[in-house]
C-alpha cells in the first residue's frame, strides 16, 4: 500500500514557561513516532503492518527550549526472522531509513536529522544474513536469530543519561531509495537519512537529540 503526504495538526504539548510553536516534516520507511519530552506528538498514520508504506507525514506542536526529541522508527517485518513476503519469490530482508526536520514559527530550520542524534536499535533481525535464502524460515532458528530489548524506561526525556548510546549512522538518499511522500516535502539541504548501523538487520531504532 502506497500513501502520499499526510498532514497532522497535534494538540500542544502540556508545558509551563514560554512554550513555543513548531512545525515537523518527517518520512519514515517505514514507520515511525515522534515524542518530546517524554510525550506522543505525532504517530505515522499507516500502521506499521501496513506493507510498502511509504509517506511523509507533517504537523505540528508546542514545546518550551530546550527540549529533548524521541524519536521511534520501525522498518516492517512479517515476524522475528526480520525478513517479508516469506514463503514467496520475493522472500527478502526489508531495508529502513528515516529523515526529519523541524522549524520554529519563523521558518528557521532548529533540527535535522543528521550525525548528532544518538540511536539504539532495540530490534535486530536475521542477525545472519543467509536466513534471507532459508527456506521456510523459523525466527530464532539457524540463521534466523534475532535480538530484542524492551525501550529503556524514560529514554525520550532530557534526564535520562544516553552517553553509552552510539550516534546515528547516516546514509545518503542513493542508500535509502525514498519513495512515495519524500519528493512532496521542501527539505533542508543539511538534513540527512539516519538509522542503525545497518538499514537491513536494524529493523527498530531509537533516535534522540536535545534542541536548545
Amino acid at each position: 500500500m502506497t500513501r502520499m503526504l499526510a498532514t497532522l495538526v497535534l494538540a500542544a504539548l502540556p508545558s509551563i514557561g514560554h512554550a513555543q510553536p513548531f512545525s515537523a516534516d518527517v518520512w519514515a520507511d517505514n514507520w515511525f513516532e515522534l515524542r518530546v519530552n517524554g510525550v506522543q506528538v505525532a504517530e505515522d498514520s499507516v500502521p506499521i503492518t501496513t506493507e510498502r508504506s511509504f509517506n511523509a507525514e507533517s504537523f505540528t506542536f508546542e514545546a518550551e527550549r530546550p527540549f529533548t526529541i524521541g524519536l521511534v522508527a520501525r522498518d516492517f517485518i512479517e515476524n522475528d526472522t526480520g525478513l517479508e513476503y516469506i514463503g514467496t519469490a520475493r522472500q527478502q530482508m526489508g531495508d529502513g531509513g528515516v529523515i526529519l526536520q523541524i522549524k520554529d514559527a519563523a521558518g528557521a530550520t532548529v533540527a535535522v536529522s543528521n550525525a548528532d542524534w544518538q540511536c539504539l536499535v532495540i530490534h535486530t533481525a536475521p542477525l545472519d544474513k543467509a536466513c534471507e535464502g532459508v527456506a521456510n524460515p523459523v525466527a530464532g532458528t539457524g540463521a534466523c536469530t534475532f535480538d530484542i530489548s524492551e525501550e529503556p524506561d524514560g529514554w525520550d526525556t532530557a534526564d535520562f543519561d544516553a552517553s553509552d548510546w552510539p550516534q546515528a549512522e547516516v546514509y545518503t538518499a542513493a542508500q535509502v531509495a525514498p519513495k512515495m511522500g519524500y519528493n512532496d516535502i521542501d527539505w533542508s539541504d543539511n538534513a540527512e537519512f539516519i538509522w542503525g548501523p545497518d538499514l537491513e538487520q536494524s529493523n527498530t531504532v531509537l533516535c534522540r537529540l536535545t534542541v536548545d
